[in-house]
C-alpha cells in the first residue's frame, strides 16, 4: 500500500466546502456510525466531549417497536443537549410502520431520521429489512420516498454496496434516493453477504459518489486513524466518513481528524490515566441514564475490551466484570488506577484493537 502525504491532504479536505444534510450543517465532516450496542447514549456524549463530532446516530431501531411505544426501544432513542444534531436510525420493511416511525420521531426533536439498509444479521434480513432491501429496488425507493413525503426534516439511507458480489446494487439506489428527496447516503464499502470480512472496497464507495449530483456521500468502514480516513478522501472523493470500530478503538479520533484537516499534523497517544478517566465518565453517563445497577451491567461487555487492551491484570479485569454497583466499580477503578498496566509505557498505550464480527450472521 502506497503512502499519502497527510499534509497536501488535509490542505485539499481542508478546502471543500463545509459538510450539510439538508438544512442541517454539521460541525465537522466526521461522523459517529450507528453500531449496535454501541453506539447509545453514554458514547455519544463521551465521544462529542472529547470534540470533532460533526454527527452521531443511535443504533438501529425497530421502528414498528418504537410506534408501539416498548419502553426498551424509546430508551434506546433518548438524547440529552450535548447530543445535538442528533440522528435515529430506524429499520423496517413496511413503508407505513416506516413512516409512522419517522413522524414521531419528527414530534420529538429528533434532527435526522437515517433508514438502515445495511444490516447484514439474519434476525433483521429475514423480514425484509437491513441489508435485504437492496434486493428489492422498486420497493425499496418507493418506501424511502413515503419516509420523506412524511416528514420535514433530512431523511438519510446507510447502505452497503449490495447483496453480494454479483449484485452491486448501491450505485443505481443512490442515484434514485436522490431523485426522491434523501439528503444523504452512507455508504459501508463491503456486500451483504462479506459481513464484516475482507476489506473495504473504495472503489465500490467511488461509484457511489459519481452516482449522484448533489447530495454529500458518506463513506464507511475501515478506519482506525488519521492515515485511514485520509486514504478514504484520497481514493473516493466522499464528503465525509462515518466510523464505528475505530471510534470505539480511538474515541479522540474525531478530534484529531478536525485537529488534521485544520493543521496537517495532531496529537496521537493517549495514556493510562486518560483512558481511565474516560471509561469512567462513560459509566457515569450510563448510569445517568440507566441507573446504577442497570449501569453497571450495561457497561460490562466494553469494559471487558478496554481493560484488556489496556493490559490491566486479569484479577481486576475480573473485579470490574464482577460490579454489581457502582460503589464496588469505582473502588476496582482506583485499584487499577494505582496498579497501572502489566507491561509497557503508563504514559502511551498501544492501540486498542476492537473485536471484529465474523461473517454476515454475526452478533457483538
Amino acid at each position: 500500500m502506497t503512502s499519502i502525504n497527510l499534509q497536501s491532504v488535509a490542505a485539499e479536505v481542508r478546502s471543500r466546502e463545509g459538510l450539510r444534510v439538508g438544512a442541517v450543517v454539521l460541525a465537522s465532516r466526521y461522523l459517529v456510525s450507528p453500531l449496535a450496542g454501541y453506539t447509545n447514549l453514554a458514547f455519544r456524549r463521551l465521544v462529542r466531549g472529547l470534540g470533532g463530532v460533526g454527527l452521531a446516530t443511535t443504533d438501529l431501531v425497530n421502528a414498528r417497536a418504537l410506534i408501539e411505544k416498548r419502553p426498551k426501544t424509546l430508551k434506546m432513542v433518548e438524547s440529552h443537549e450535548d447530543d445535538r444534531p442528533f440522528s435515529v436510525q430506524i429499520f423496517g420493511s413496511e413503508p407505513w410502520v416506516m413512516r409512522d416511525a419517522a413522524q414521531m420521531l419528527q414530534g420529538m426533536g429528533v434532527d435526522l431520521i437515517d433508514i438502515n439498509m445495511g444490516c447484514p444479521v439474519e434476525h433483521v434480513t429475514k423480514n425484509g429489512a437491513g441489508a435485504s432491501m437492496m434486493c428489492a429496488p422498486e420497493q425499496t425507493v418507493k418506501l424511502a420516498q413515503s419516509v420523506v413525503d412524511a416528514v420535514k426534516i433530512p431523511v438519510t439511507i446507510k447502505m452497503r454496496l449490495g447483496w453480494d458480489a454479483t449484485q452491486i446494487t448501491a450505485p443505481r439506489f443512490a442515484r434514485d434516493f436522490e431523485q426522491v428527496g434523501v439528503k444523504s447516503v452512507m455508504i459501508h464499502g463491503r456486500t451483504r453477504e462479506q459481513g464484516f470480512r475482507g476489506t473495504v472496497d473504495r472503489e465500490g464507495i467511488r461509484k457511489v459518489v459519481e452516482a449522484v449530483e448533489s447530495i454529500p456521500v458518506i463513506a464507511n468502514g475501515d478506519m482506525r486513524n488519521v492515515e485511514d480516513v485520509a486514504r478514504m478522501f484520497v481514493e473516493t472523493g466522499c464528503r465525509g466518513v462515518s466510523i464505528g470500530r475505530g471510534a470505539l478503538a480511538n474515541p479522540w479520533l474525531f478530534s484529531q481528524l478536525v485537529q488534521w484537516e485544520a493543521t496537517g499534523s495532531f496529537e496521537s497517544g493517549k495514556g493510562f490515566d486518560e483512558w481511565m478517566d474516560v471509561l469512567v465518565r462513560q459509566f457515569k453517563f450510563l448510569c445517568e441514564q440507566h441507573g446504577d445497577e442497570s449501569g453497571v451491567i450495561a457497561f460490562r461487555k466494553t469494559i471487558a475490551w478496554y481493560l484488556k487492551a489496556m493490559r490491566v491484570y486479569p484479577s481486576q479485569r475480573d473485579l470490574a466484570q464482577r460490579a454489581q454497583n457502582g460503589r464496588e466499580f469505582y473502588e476496582v477503578v482506583e485499584q487499577i488506577k494505582t496498579t497501572g498496566p502489566m507491561t509497557g509505557d503508563r504514559n502511551r498505550l498501544p492501540e486498542l484493537n476492537i473485536p471484529v464480527p465474523g461473517g454476515p450472521n454475526a452478533h457483538w
